[in-house]
């Protein structure tokens, strides 16, 4: 009994910090937005200047509005846990 109880602990654990991973980029701080590899000061920068004029509606819009946000870079911020409207980037086969 004491190690079900331990393991639905640790599996619990693991779903707690896998959601605190995930970052949704309409509530992102700039200190938050540049802690992802790849993103820097110069694009959480221009990410923060076009979410100020509206909310990314989804990654296409995220993508149309920032430059330097190409298909590669989506999917690399994706995989890190950034996340918009609560959605990861869903790659087309």
């Amino acid at each position: 009994m004491a190690r079900s109880w331990a393991l639905s602990c640790c599996i619990a654990a693991l779903g707690i910090s896998h959601a605190a991973l995930a970052l949704d980029i309409n509530q992102a701080t700039e200190a938050e937005l540049d802690s992802f590899k790849g993103m820097g000061p110069s694009l959480s920068a221009k990410v923060l200047h076009a979410r100020a004029q509206a909310p990314f509606q989804n990654w296409q819009d995220l993508r149309q509005r920032v430059s330097g946000m190409g298909k590669l870079k989506l999917q690399q911020f994706s995989e890190q846990g950034l996340t918009v409207n609560g959605q990861a980037l869903v790659a087309k086969h």
